[in-house]
């Protein structure tokens, strides 16, 4: 009997319902949902819950209506504790990453969760990171593309002073998601037309391949694999000129990896949300199918969700990427299954067949 391929969405994201959330993360503004489940808030901001699937039980509903098996839950953006004091920003990650290791532990066959550190505090961060892996069982390590540090500064998460946490993350062979978010507090730019999800999100992405790459992070720790969200879009319209920088301005490159070397690199990852075959196929032409995994990015509507007015659904991309000859069936079954399990698992093959086991069975 041939076996069945599984469909594994390798970017989803999960809300805690209202009652789940301690009443410290609403008195001191840091995150919270209204008890109607219609907004979730910070101080002075506030977004529409627009998809019911933002929670537990709703999301695995959605998920069996549309026929996706398991789903990597990663962090919530709004939990990344930049611009927070130590101990709120200790709290919060704690409490995100409990909650995900919870989710992950109760339904183990339909979810796989990420933890979350925040790099300006990077003894705490390794602190972390043993804590989740030993104690708490997970493999994948969510790092936004961008951080305040502890004197205000905005630096990018490759940067040279977070060498302990990927090394970490080498010792512990971990998965790696990097997302963006945050932009807006050092973009200085009026947020005004969703500027900073569709267009700087990207180049947040953009600016995070960049230093991985020209860093060689992904030969000097060869167990830790990197996935970018939104397919690192903007990455892979720039890699031209970033090579012609590379080679027309040395000097300023000392020391430096050549940006050609990370490409199609076995370690760094991208998904399928770039919203559009053209971008796909490009995606592909530079990293390769194998590099590639279906990241749906729901709820959010900016993934890929069902909805009249978006003309969407769960796996549009690839099936219109199969109606254009860009991939075939069988790159489609790899992007849904064995590319999200080599990128949690690398070359570890018992934790591959003991997640797919879980999924079965």
């Amino acid at each position: 009997m041939k076996e069945r391929k599984l469909r594994i969405n390798g970017h989803s994201h999960l809300l805690p319902y209202p009652e789940e959330i301690p009443q410290y993360m609403k008195d001191k503004g840091i995150f919270w949902v209204d008890k109607d489940r219609k907004y979730m808030l910070q101080k002075d901001w506030s977004r529409p819950v627009t998809d019911s699937s933002f929670f537990l039980n709703e999301k695995l509903a959605w998920m069996e209506y549309f026929k996706i098996d398991h789903a990597v839950v990663l962090n919530l953006s709004q939990l990344y504790g930049n611009g927070l004091r130590l101990e709120e920003m200790k709290q919060a990650l704690r409490f995100q990453n409990d909650f995900n290791a919870r989710i992950q532990q109760d339904y183990p066959s339909k979810f796989t969760c990420g933890f979350v550190v925040h790099p300006g505090f990077v003894r705490g961060a390794c602190w972390e990171i043993e804590r989740c892996v030993e104690q708490l069982g997970m493999n994948l390590l969510c790092l936004p593309t961008h951080y305040m540090d502890t004197i205000g500064t905005w630096r990018c998460i490759f940067d040279e002073e977070n060498e302990p946490i990927f090394e970490l993350a080498n010792k512990y062979n971990l998965a790696v998601e990097i997302h963006p978010y945050d932009g807006e507090k050092f973009i200085k730019l009026e947020n005004t037309s969703w500027r900073f999800h569709l267009i700087w999100m990207l180049a947040q992405c953009a600016d995070a391949y960049h230093f991985l790459t020209l860093n060689g992070y992904y030969e000097k720790y060869p167990n830790m694999r990197v996935c970018f969200a939104h397919g690192g879009q903007l990455a892979q319209i720039n890699l031209g000129r970033r090579i012609q920088g590379f080679d027309g301005r040395p000097d300023l490159f000392e020391d430096k990896a050549h940006p050609r070397k990370a490409v199609g690199h076995k370690n760094i990852f991208f998904d399928t949300l770039v919203h559009d075959t053209g971008s796909l196929e490009l995606l592909i032409k530079n990293q390769g199918v194998s590099q590639v995994l279906i990241g749906l990015d729901d709820p959010y509507p900016l993934g890929e969700m069902e909805s009249e007015i978006q003309s969407s659904y769960p796996g549009k991309i690839l099936d219109l990427a199969i109606d254009r000859n860009i991939i075939t069936e069988n790159d489609r079954d790899e992007m849904w299954q064995c590319n999200v399990l080599q990128w949690l698992f690398g070359d570890n093959e018992e934790k591959k067949k003991d997640l797919v086991h879980k999924i079965l069975n």
